[in-house]
């Protein structure tokens, strides 16, 4: 079942006030603040911006219910009538808890009304004492920006706050909880606390606040932790996880009904089952399919598709219901389905070609036939004789640590020419202070530690978010892609090195044709992991996202959007409507994605997806991706990696849950598949 939890608070991004304590508002555009009309309590008074005096009537106090108090309290900031318009007249008034009085302050310093998605505006954008306050669409323009009291950070202040502590769960009901954890430290002071949950965003808190309300999802197992964050936007690494199994709300120890009806049909290699629906006394939530007794996978439907198998092949098949307690029904009665003697479908067949412990992150395939793997947690290189199974490891990659998240020993890549020309190994890692990237010799079947240099440091590291994957295009230039280190400000700044496609020389100098005169190709990405060139030479990218995945078009000096755009969904500003973003060329619900690495065979898209269970293909038309189809569903758990082998199939890897968010070694149980394609 998909988590989904939100962070019940009432205000989420506000500046550094201290609970109990009051601040001026002070408009950015015109430097006065925030002001009740001739200070009077009146209720109706309007708002509007004033000559900073300091008078209770420009005294503003962040409440932890949302509310945005003025006269010591005594009075809120209200919408007028309640109205969810544009240009609603913001006034004072007592408070009463209501919608139109909830404020939340966000990172850009726009301050909106939760209820009506608008804007405290000073109107028209005048500047001149006495001016209005209405609402109106949020745009972060500087009209609608506040700074609260002397928060503004010093020019030079780069120093990140300490990670949070402490964390812990109480009132821990099948609906809610309360989280709390300790204060962070900071060199000017701490702003916000930024709460996730498996590095998806939860919301955001301001620093007089150590609490968080969170709304859970029955049955659901997660874990959460806390960044903190400073008004200059320097972002703490995080908390360690804390690992929470939320209750159900009751009893149920009743298992659905045997599904009947199982039927298949046969094309080729490919096998076809449908059933009829079990019953239950609370909901089916999925349907287990076996094959000869083996779970394969499972379906949320009434159907399933089995590929890869092998021909003139007799298969046993039954399917079993479960619903959102676990408890599961008998199998059904047995199918028989015999495959064809010819791969009629797009994938024809699906074989283990080793095990492991760890988790196989990046993959290379070279000229000779054997497979180079990074693990990620174990920090090391492993050589893989597909033919045999056979594994030799070269060693541990120096410098390495994980995150206790998704950082350590990642993305691998080799150039053309490799060995012959250029005999290095390109690698991907999280240091204790960074991403980087650097590069080994390959020399006869060893890696020289001695000859490792660090290419490229700097990229923004996190408990997640850190990117990884790396690609040499046709241009013989090194791609990389970087996640925004949990800080979205980092993806559009194009003189940082996170939230972007970086390009390289092979020898780690940036070419003077990239478009910012620096490593930056495209910016405005979220946690990219996957990239991969088509027949054209153009480069496809990969991109997890908070509700919604995405596959790109990379193209020199494009913006993608994020923190703004999501996939097609505006989260501040102008949003996805923004001038200049570019739009993805398909999005994936993330329960049903959650999509890592990419590659490209005879102009089709393969994608492997973590959270989804599944590969998707799509073939690549024009600058469209159609035919979009599934494989897989549940039949290797989480797959993460895809590459193409040297005879044109795919290698694939998978990750199971069981180590894929910690940072310990060999705690899992992973494999890499040969899939082979129909020609």
């Amino acid at each position: 079942m998909a988590v989904q939890a939100t962070v019940a608070m009432g205000i989420l991004g506000a500046a550094p006030a201290y609970a109990g304590e009051s601040a001026t508002l002070i408009s950015a555009d015109s430097q006065r603040c925030l002001d009740i009309a001739r200070g009077s309590q009146e209720p109706r008074t309007p708002a509007i911006i004033f000559d900073c005096h300091g008078g209770a009537n420009q005294q503003w106090e962040f409440t932890a219910a949302g509310e945005l108090r003025t006269f010591d309290g005594a009075r809120c900031l209200d919408i007028r009538g309640a109205s969810t318009q544009p240009q609603a007249v913001v006034q004072s008034y007592p408070c009463h808890g209501g919608a139109n009085q909830k404020w939340t302050l966000r990172p850009d310093r726009t301050i909106i009304n939760p209820a009506s998605g608008l804007c405290l505006t000073v109107k028209g954008g005048e500047t001149a004492n006495a001016t209005g306050i209405d609402t109106w669409r949020c745009e972060a323009t500087a009209h609608q920006q506040w700074i609260v009291g002397d928060t503004e950070p010093p020019p030079d202040d780069t120093e990140a706050p300490t990670p949070p502590s402490g964390l812990a769960i109480s009132a821990l009901t099948c609906r809610s909880a309360t989280l709390k954890w300790e204060a962070s430290t900071d060199n000017v002071g701490v702003a916000y606390y930024d709460i996730y949950r498996d590095g998806q965003a939860l919301g955001t808190v301001n620093a007089s606040t150590l609490t968080a309300q969170l709304a859970l999802t029955a049955g659901a197992s997660w874990g959460i932790y806390v960044n903190a964050r400073d008004a200059a936007g320097n972002v703490s690494q995080a908390s360690t996880s804390l690992q929470v199994q939320v209750p159900q709300c009751q009893a149920d120890t009743q298992p659905p009904s045997v599904p009947t009806g199982l039927r298949g049909t046969v094309a080729g290699t490919t096998v076809t089952l449908n059933w009829t629906a079990s019953t239950d006394n609370v909901a089916v939530t999925a349907y287990d399919i076996y094959r000869n007794s083996i779970a394969v996978g499972a379906s949320g439907t009434l159907g399933y598709t089995d590929t890869g198998l092998s021909a003139n092949t007799t298969y046993q098949y039954a399917v079993a219901a479960r619903d959102a307690q676990g408890n599961v029904s008998p199998r059904s009665a047995a199918v028989s389905l015999t495959s064809g003697n010819a791969c009629t479908d797009v994938i024809c067949s699906t074989a283990r070609v080793a095990q492991d412990t760890d988790i196989p992150w990046g993959l290379v395939a070279l000229p000779n036939g054997t497979v180079l793997y990074s693990r990620r947690d174990a920090k090391d290189i492993i050589a893989l004789n597909p033919a045999t199974g056979a594994k030799k490891n070269l060693g541990v990659i120096p410098n390495v640590q994980g995150t206790d998240g998704e950082g350590g020993l990642l993305g691998l890549a080799i150039a053309p020419g490799f060995p012959a020309s250029n005999p290095w190994l390109y690698i991907y890692h999280t240091s204790p202070t960074d991403n980087r990237i650097v590069r080994v010799r390959y020399v006869n079947g060893t890696l020289d530690m001695a000859s490792l240099e660090v290419l490229l440091k700097g990229i923004g590291r996190n408990k997640y978010h850190n990117g990884g994957r790396l690609r040499f295009g046709p241009d013989g230039k090194l791609y990389a892609t970087t996640g925004d280190a949990q800080n979205g400000a980092y993806a559009q700044d194009v003189n940082h090195l996170s939230g972007k496609v970086l390009r390289l020389n092979a020898n780690g100098t940036p070419p003077p044709d990239n478009p910012f005169g620096n490593y930056v190709w495209s910016y405005g990405h979220r946690n990219p992991q996957g990239l991969a060139f088509d027949s054209l030479g153009r480069l496809w990218e990969q991109e997890f996202g908070d509700s919604q995945d995405e596959t790109n078009l990379i193209v020199k000096g494009g913006n993608y959007g994020w923190p703004n755009c999501e996939g097609v969904i505006s989260r501040s500003g102008t949003g996805c409507a923004t001038t200049g973003y570019i739009a993805p060329k398909y999005t994936y619900r993330n329960t049903e994605a959650s999509c890592s690495g990419i590659a490209v065979v005879r102009n089709s898209l393969y994608v492997a997806c973590l959270l989804g269970k599944r590969l998707y293909r799509s073939e690549i038309s024009g600058d469209r991706l159609v035919n979009v189809r599934q494989f897989f569903v549940g039949t290797y758990d989480r797959l993460r990696t895809v590459e193409p082998t040297i005879d044109g199939n795919l290698w694939m890897t998978n990750s199971d849950a069981a180590g894929d968010k910690d940072s310990i070694p060999n705690n899992t149980d992973t494999a890499i598949y040969k899939v082979t394609l129909k020609p």
